[in-house]
C-alpha cells in the first residue's frame, strides 16, 4: 500500500485514540527511505521530516544508508533498524550519517585505488 497525503496526520490520530500499531512507523519509514508513494515528491518528504517523530526519521535515514551498501535484504532482515531507531534515534541518525560518509563516492574510489596497489 502506497503512502498518501495525510498519512502522518492519520498516524497521530491513531496514536491519540489508542489504536496505533508500531508497524505504521515502519511502513512510513520504509516509504520515506524508498521515496515511494506521495514521498516521491520532494516537498512531501520535506513536510514528513518536519512532522514525523525522530524515531521514524532516523529509521528512514538508516534504511536509506543501508540500501546504499548494495547488499540485498529479504523481508524482515532489516527489522533491527526500526528497533534501533525506537531505542535511540540520535544514535541511529549517527550510524546512518557514518554509513553515508563511509559510502561516499570519493571514499569508495579511494578504497578501490588502495586495493589496486
Amino acid at each position: 500500500m502506497e503512502t498518501r497525503p495525510g498519512d502522518e496526520t492519520a498516524r497521530d490520530f491513531l496514536l491519540h485514540r489508542g489504536n496505533y500499531h508500531p508497524v505504521v512507523d515502519g511502513w512510513l519509514a520504509q516509504a520515506l527511505a524508498d521515496c515511494s508513494g506521495h514521498y516521491a515528491d520532494p516537498a512531501a518528504r520535506a513536510d514528513a521530516l518536519g512532522s514525523l517523530p525522530a524515531a521514524v526519521r532516523a529509521h528512514a535515514a538508516l534504511l536509506t544508508a543501508l540500501a546504499r551498501t548494495g547488499a540485498p535484504a529479504a523481508d524482515g532482515e532489516l527489522e533491527f533498524a526500526g528497533r534501533l531507531a525506537q531505542a535511540d534515534p540520535e544514535a541511529t541518525d549517527a550510524l546512518a550519517a557514518w554509513l553515508e560518509h563511509s559510502l561516499a563516492p570519493t571514499k569508495l574510489a579511494e578504497a578501490g585505488e588502495a586495493g589496486a596497489r
